[in-house]
């Protein structure tokens, strides 16, 4: 069921492989380890994308692609998982990350209105960064080790259900 379920939503490996801003990577796209799909890989690749996506800058995409073939897990997996901070997700999942970091740090959660300037943003970065950073790199951790754990724990529950549909299969027949 995972297999099947996650080959329906990962794009081909010809349009990972042909991706401009993949295409730095060179004859290292052509390992077979990174295409492959099994609880490893997939895990794996759950493990790198989810902690990826929790990175604050804009090439996340290629943070994850870099390590999917560090790790050898499945790249387009890994690299597709990064989406889950898209632009409608960001805003509040980095406010629970500066949240979650100012509590790890111990100081209270400073009001900010956000505007559109290089001013703010350098005052920003001053003032929340600290907290915003290590509360991304906590939940990509926590995102990461959990998604890890779900995707081997399916799998396995997956595999155990195929194994005893066949035992009653072959029992039923004799």
């Amino acid at each position: 069921m995972p297999r099947k379920f996650i080959r329906s939503i990962m794009p081909s490996h010809a349009k990972i492989r042909d991706s401009r801003s993949l295409k730095m990577f060179g004859k290292l796209l052509h390992d077979a380890n990174l295409w492959h799909l099994n609880r490893r890989s997939a895990s794996g690749a759950f493990a790198a994308g989810l902690f990826c996506a929790f990175i604050p800058v804009p090439f996340q995409m290629f943070l994850a692609a870099a390590a999917a073939i560090i790790f050898r897990v499945n790249l387009p997996l890994s690299v597709s998982l990064v989406w889950v901070s898209n632009p409608i997700t960001m805003p509040p999942l980095f406010y629970l990350c500066y949240q979650v970091g100012a509590w790890m740090i111990g100081e209270a959660p400073q009001p900010f209105a956000f505007e559109l300037s290089w001013e703010w943003l350098f005052d920003s970065i001053a003032t929340i960064g600290p907290a915003f950073l290590l509360g991304c790199f906590v939940l990509g951790l926590i995102a990461s080790s959990i998604g890890y754990v779900v995707i081997r724990v399916l799998w396995r529950v997956s595999v155990v259900r195929e194994w005893q549909g066949r035992k009653f299969k072959f029992r039923k027949k004799r």
